[in-house]
């Protein structure tokens, strides 16, 4: 179970982070080098595995809701991107989104043992 100290730190960055997320995706695309053509999927799934993460260190006691609220906002991400005229929705995202989700289940499903 995460330190109580860490809950609010981490819970305000997961709260700061939503949004800038969500900004960052529907805004047109930088022109960045891209070094291996599945890169984006890279991205993506660090990202979703940082906000597991800090979403299981701020909200130790939900670990279920967690998971399926940060993959209901990753398919969000993309509809939403689907609706602009420089963006892509791609379901490969929200499965990379899931896959960085899967990369840190253990730590965001486990629930938090009792101590006596």
């Amino acid at each position: 179970m995460p330190k109580p100290a860490l809950r609010f730190p981490a819970r305000l960055l997961f709260l700061a982070a939503l949004p800038l997320m969500f900004w960052l995706a529907l805004r047109p695309a930088p022109d960045i080098v891209q070094v291996v053509s599945w890169q984006d999927k890279i991205e993506h799934a660090l990202l979703f595995a940082a906000l597991a993460l800090l979403g299981r260190t701020g909200w130790p006691q939900r670990p279920g809701m967690l998971a399926l609220g940060l993959l209901a906002y990753g398919a969000a991400m993309e509809v939403a991107q689907s609706f602009t005229a420089y963006r892509v929705g791609d379901p490969l995202d929200w499965l990379a989104d899931a896959a960085g989700l899967l990369v840190l289940l253990p730590a965001v499903m486990r629930r938090p043992r009792r101590t006596a």
